[in-house]
């Protein structure tokens, strides 16, 4: 599906700011990974094309799925998935979104749903979108880790969205750096 890219950059666009940091009364706005995710689910809809082969749909509970329990990956509810339903062929994208107050162990849950729906269940692209540009620099270190710990780890894209009305885009495409540095560092000969 070549016009992924821009549909997911139009509705980023499009994701009204309350949507992005929810109103709080008594306080300041605070990121809500729920409420994006579902507006963006919404602005994604609004703008696939209706001839499209395949379906969006957010959070599937793919628990007793006859083929996704002999894959090891029947505990996964993806944020959103591109893809024909009832169709493993036809599995395009699955894009997880996280805002920058992420934790550690929820990047890690993340990236391992992303890197295990890549390599066993077959999905084309793996999307990883965090919002928010308050904490880039905390979450991507996260990131960073996990992306080392990881024995097996497909290309995964990660796309930031800095804020309300402005796009998302493609920042990188995840890979484990620290085992291709260590290859390319000569060894010390005594």
């Amino acid at each position: 599906m070549n016009e992924l890219d821009e549909i997911l950059s139009i509705a980023t666009t499009n994701l009204p700011r309350e949507y992005f940091r929810l109103p709080i009364d008594g306080g300041g706005p605070i990121y809500r990974e729920h409420v994006s995710c579902y507006e963006l689910y919404h602005q994604m809809r609004c703008l696939l094309p209706k001839d499209c082969r395949f379906r969006l749909n957010g959070e599937v509970d793919k628990a007793a799925h006859p083929i996704l329990s002999r894959l090891g990956a029947s505990y996964a509810k993806p944020d959103l998935l591109i893809h024909g339903p009832g169709h493993m062929s036809q599995n395009h994208a699955i894009i997880e979104v996280k805002s920058v107050m992420a934790d550690l162990p929820g990047v890690r849950k993340d990236l391992r749903t992303l890197s295990l729906f890549r390599t066993r269940v077959g999905y084309e692209r793996a999307i990883y979108l965090i919002y928010g540009g308050d904490y880039f620099d905390r979450v991507l270190s996260m990131i960073e880790q996990t992306v080392s710990e990881l024995r097996v780890f497909p290309p995964i894209e990660l796309w930031l969205h800095e804020s309300a009305g402005s796009s998302a885009r493609r920042a990188a495409i995840l890979a484990p750096r620290l085992k291709e540095a260590r290859s390319r560092t000569p060894r010390r000969e005594r």
